[in-house]
């Protein structure tokens, strides 16, 4: 009986010991990338960068006229989804919506450039 308690905690502490091992083995790449990690961060500037957007008169036309576009854009195809019930038809409305917007676009606002 005592050989057997002694071979079960014998596999026991084997067992912990690959556990132990594993963990250890976890722990220290953990500790690698958080190190990895930290040179990269030390390098990048401390605070977030800013992107300006412009707000002059012309871009803050040409935001209300993009933003009209894509109004209209969605006008067109919440028509279509409510009108017509045949897939082929939903997708060719869409397929022309796209082709057409750059043309509805440039003759409408003047963006020739």
């Amino acid at each position: 009986m005592s050989k057997e308690r002694a071979r079960r905690r014998a596999e026991r502490e084997a067992e912990q010991a690959r556990q132990a091992a594993l963990h250890a083995e976890r722990e220290a790449r953990l500790a690698r990338r958080r190190e990895c990690v930290g040179r990269i961060t030390a390098l990048l500037p401390g605070r977030p960068v800013r992107i300006a957007v412009q707000g002059g008169i012309m871009a803050r036309r040409r935001r209300a006229q993009n933003g009209l576009v894509a109004v209209l854009f969605f006008i067109v195809q919440a028509i279509a989804w409510l009108l017509w019930s045949s897939w082929t038809t939903r997708l060719g409305v869409f397929v022309l919506s796209v082709l057409f917007v750059p043309l509805f676009v440039t003759l409408v606002f003047d963006r020739r450039s």
